[in-house]
């Protein structure tokens, strides 16, 4: 199992990085998913879930994504999002912000990913703890960027 919890400071009051979290601005800091509609319930709630396709390379994967957790607190905002990735791999995602004055938020990423059969483990033996830290950096950053963006 891959497990990571990564700690940012960004320069933007926690509502404008908030909805960079919401449905209509998914693609926005996830440009690899190519669709992302809700199925059941609404995307607020605790139970919902919604069917992701996403791109690598040439390969489009669908798979459901379920939202285990869901808070919208005017100091504290959290999303935590499961689904299971072509058969293999369960990963945990959660977002986290923390309002840390008007103007600044603290955005904390954490998720864990592992093997649910064998194919699974063995993938995740074989790769490497430097590339899923790039994969969480670049994410953080895309993050950062639009937040900064959208700020202006």
């Amino acid at each position: 199992m891959i497990s990571w919890k990564e700690i940012r400071k960004i320069d933007s009051p926690i509502e404008t990085v908030w909805k960079l979290f919401l449905d209509e601005n998914i693609k926005i800091i996830m440009p690899k998913v190519e669709s992302h509609e809700i199925i059941e319930k609404n995307e607020h709630e605790i139970g919902a879930k919604h069917r992701q396709t996403y791109r690598e390379g040439k390969r489009l994967e669908t798979y459901t994504v379920e939202t285990l957790d869901y808070v919208n607190e005017p100091h504290f905002k959290r999303k935590q999002q499961r689904f299971v990735l072509g058969k293999a791999f369960e990963i945990n995602l959660i977002y986290s912000l923390y309002k840390q004055g008007e103007s600044q938020t603290d955005f904390v990423y954490e998720g864990t990913n592992k093997g649910v059969n064998f194919i699974g483990h063995a993938m995740l033996k074989l790769g490497n703890e430097k590339s899923n830290k790039k994969v969480v950096d670049e994410f953080m950053d895309r993050v950062e960027k639009e937040a900064l963006n959208t700020n202006r």
